[in-house]
């Protein structure tokens, strides 16, 4: 999942969605509330008493997950579910106002990224005890760095349910005609590989697409050179320390030396009839596209594609990328919180996570599910599958969006010649200080009780 207040286009593209300023003032008004406040113990439903609960769920997912429910309900004949189905578009300032008019739901699917906004406000519900005694939810069949978008310090606020990461999606046959049989495990093999590509590709065609408003690459590359992109309080950012520097050079160096093209999604109409006409051999982006390929590369290229993982700065392992994805969330002000935990557990089951992914086409969030499908063996969705074992979490806090959007503007800035990196970078860390100065002021206020 991609920071709050976004959505993904019908190419699968993110576009950001500013917040209306009103729920932006009253997110930072109510942060004081502080982790104390979520602390609530469960209220455990009667065993004999039927409730209904209420699932919020957003997009597709919306959609597929009532054809599970039936089965839900057969098992447990107490429990009636009621699913709202919510456009991603509305799904972030639609939780946002039902937290502030005391109307949330039992549960509901949420990006991965918005945990740490919606913990903070108080509004889930810390899920420590109930993972501790399930035999079903367990932090160990689940992927390292997806599990701990959850977690803030050692407190669990959600299940993944279903994830996502960003790999390289890549012409074989464009590649190997550069004379490449597979992609390139390090940054400076990767710029040769696409120094070749470009010379076999021609003018008018490049190497890579690697769209300009789009905040996962900066991020990807500075993660991978070792930038923690704030500090570790998450008070300031380091855009300007070395390890972004780095990582920032090398980002704009594919644009400055012709390998990539200075155009953002909306400045190609279709970007798989281009894929497919060789008018760039590489594309960063995420799982929603493997289906869409399948779907939409002609069938005489369908062996002509694959998909790697993100080459590492140095060594032969690959590099990390972006955890992502959403997961399940249960309610502060749920009257069923076991019920509602007792749907989170069905749903989190290996034969579920199964079917969810044949209707979905969603990453299961649970590896054995991945065995189960054969997807971890699938020569398209390998890819996936490594580069889910080396991911980490953006910085954990409520900020996130904002700070994503400054990144890719102040990146897009330089691509396009406005601005010197150094200058970029310097203002890229003040603007980032102004947007954490209300979060400075909460820590500091706390560490003086």
């Amino acid at each position: 999942m991609i920071p709050h207040g976004s959505t993904e286009g019908a190419e699968g593209t993110r576009q950001q969605v500013r917040l209306p300023r009103a729920f932006r003032v009253f997110r930072a008004s109510v942060w004081n509330l502080g982790t104390a406040t979520i602390a609530a113990c469960a209220h455990p439903d009667t065993p004999d008493q039927t409730v209904t609960l209420r699932l919020w769920a957003f997009g597709r997912e919306g959609e597929e997950v009532q054809q599970l429910i039936p089965e839900f309900e057969r098992q447990h004949p107490g429990i009636r579910v009621r699913v709202q189905q919510i456009p991603w578009i509305a799904a972030h300032e639609k939780l946002l106002t039902a937290y502030v008019g005391d109307a949330t739901p039992d549960l509901a699917q949420i990006g991965n990224t918005w945990i740490p906004e919606f913990a903070v406000l108080g509004a889930l519900q810390p899920l420590n005890a109930w993972v501790d005694r399930s035999e079903v939810v367990d932090s160990a069949a689940y992927f390292g760095g997806i599990w701990n978008t959850n977690t803030i310090g050692d407190t669990v606020f959600g299940v993944p349910w279903y994830v996502d990461t960003r790999v390289i999606f890549y012409r074989r046959d464009i590649l190997a005609r550069a004379g490449y049989r597979e992609m390139p495990r390090t940054w400076a093999e990767w710029r040769r590989a696409l120094e070749a590509v470009k010379r076999v590709q021609g003018p008018g065609r490049y190497a890579i697409f690697l769209p300009t408003n789009e905040w996962a690459q900066p991020y990807v590359f500075g993660m991978q050179a070792g930038s923690t992109l704030l500090d570790s309080a998450g008070r300031h950012g380091t855009f300007s320390d070395s390890a972004f520097r780095r990582a920032f050079d090398f980002y704009v160096g594919l644009f400055e030396s012709g390998l990539a093209p200075a155009l953002g999604n909306v400045e190609i109409a279709n970007v798989y009839q281009e894929f497919a006409r060789g008018r760039f051999a590489m594309w960063i982006t995420g799982p929603w596209n493997l289906g869409e390929f399948r779907k939409r590369i002609p069938p005489d290229l369908q062996d002509d594609w694959s998909t790697a993982p993100l080459p590492a700065p140095s060594g032969d392992s690959a590099g990390v990328s972006i955890a992502g994805g959403a997961s399940l969330a249960l309610f502060r002000a749920s009257r069923h919180k076991d019920a509602a935990w007792r749907l989170v557990e069905f749903l989190s089951a290996r034969e579920r996570q199964e079917r969810f992914y044949r209707l979905t086409g969603d990453l299961p969030a649970r590896t054995d599910a991945w065995k189960a499908t054969g997807l971890a063996d699938d020569p398209q969705a390998r890819a996936f599958w490594l580069q889910l074992h080396r991911v980490q979490p953006v910085p954990k806090v409520p900020e996130v969006e904002l700070i994503a959007t400054r990144v890719f503007e102040s990146a897009e800035q330089v691509i396009r010649g406005g601005r010197p990196a150094e200058a970029a970078l310097a203002a890229l860390d003040r603007d980032v200080d102004r947007i954490l100065e209300k979060r400075r002021w909460m820590l500091d206020r706390e560490a003086a009780r």
